[in-house]
């Protein structure tokens, strides 16, 4: 079973106080993705940075961003959850680091993940690093994710492809394999 995880498609990171301009052209990706997901009953699950003001050590390296009770820390409206969706709040990088993530996918059967959304060389490259650890087949779609430069995204999907055997895929062809 497939789970598809959208990583940081938040306020902050996409138009707030972390803006990657980037993201912007991956949006319509991970909608079509996450609408054909649930179609075929594949779990939708957002992985998003969720921090408390003046205590997490990202914080110190990238500034305030994704506060709790924020608006920056809301998904962007083209990707809010839906009924049935699940979301899994982190505070450092890896979706799996100190969260419920791995209880999750475990109870829903899932063997596989998909992982989209920002950056591709830190919390999508960390959360792929901790998928792989635990034993979970992992694709991205190369059209599914960005970074804050070409040269931060080329060496995050080079990264995942060398050391995690991550299947790179365009999101279209994804999508044709769930059909």
């Amino acid at each position: 079973m497939k789970a598809l995880i959208i990583i940081d498609m938040l306020k902050d990171f996409v138009i707030g106080s972390l803006k990657c301009d980037r993201s912007l052209k991956i949006v319509p990706n991970i909608k079509n993705l996450a609408e054909a997901c649930r179609a075929k009953g594949i779990p939708v699950i957002y992985s998003n940075d969720l921090h408390l003001k003046g205590i997490d050590k990202e914080l110190d390296i990238w500034g305030e961003h994704a506060i709790e009770g924020t608006e920056g820390a809301e998904v962007i409206p083209e990707l809010k959850p839906k009924n049935g969706d699940y979301v899994v709040p982190k505070r450092r990088y890896s979706g799996f680091f100190a969260t419920g993530l791995d209880l999750l996918l475990r109870e829903l059967n899932v063997d596989e993940v998909i992982l989209t959304g920002l950056h591709a060389n830190l919390c999508v490259r960390h959360t792929a690093a901790d998928a792989y650890f635990r034993n979970y087949r992992i694709t991205v779609p190369e059209d599914g994710v960005e970074a804050l430069s070409q040269k931060e995204y080329d060496e995050g999907i080079k990264y995942l492809r060398k050391f995690y055997g991550t299947r790179m895929v365009k999101t279209a062809e994804l999508i044709d394999e769930l059909e």
